[in-house]
């Protein structure tokens, strides 16, 4: 490990497969560039890891998330990609909305302008999930765990 890394950020994200198989993506525009993520964000100080989902989902999507279990935590070391002296540690939890959703869903990725904060939300076909749909190496890895348990058979 470097000695460079003075802080960690944590972040939390949600996977949510509706009844067609497919699972849910976010399309953003942050920091002047265009990512594909799973939905989510950063953990703030004094907030637990399941009240962060719930107000991200909140924010995100204007409705309440079930949270169904804990899918995956970062088992390797990650820098993080936006803040020079920070250790990323993502974590990831199943989840279903309690009822259908209230929010617009687009047909295509990226569906806004390029401006910073624009976000646009897409079903993407589980069985083609793949690291190389995703921008963010953590989303990578979970993407194609992602694949392999949920395409078997």
């Amino acid at each position: 490990m470097t000695t460079t890394i003075k802080h960690f950020n944590i972040r939390v994200y949600v996977i949510i497969i509706n009844e067609k198989n497919e699972v849910l993506l976010s399309d953003e525009y942050q920091m002047d560039m265009r990512m594909t993520k799973f939905p989510g964000g950063g953990l703030r100080l004094g907030e637990g890891i399941t009240d962060c989902i719930k107000r991200e989902a909140m924010e995100e999507f204007g409705q309440e998330l079930k949270i169904i279990r804990h899918y995956y935590t970062t088992d390797f070391f990650q820098k993080a990609m936006f803040f020079k002296d920070h250790q990323l540690i993502s974590i990831y939890y199943l989840a279903r909305f309690t009822r259908e959703p209230q929010f617009t869903v687009s047909e295509k990725p990226y569906d806004f302008e390029d401006i910073n904060g624009s976000q646009s939300f897409r079903w993407f076909p589980l069985q083609q999930i793949c690291a190389d749909i995703m921008t963010l190496p953590i989303d990578k890895k979970v993407a194609d765990m992602l694949r392999s348990e949920f395409n078997q058979g």
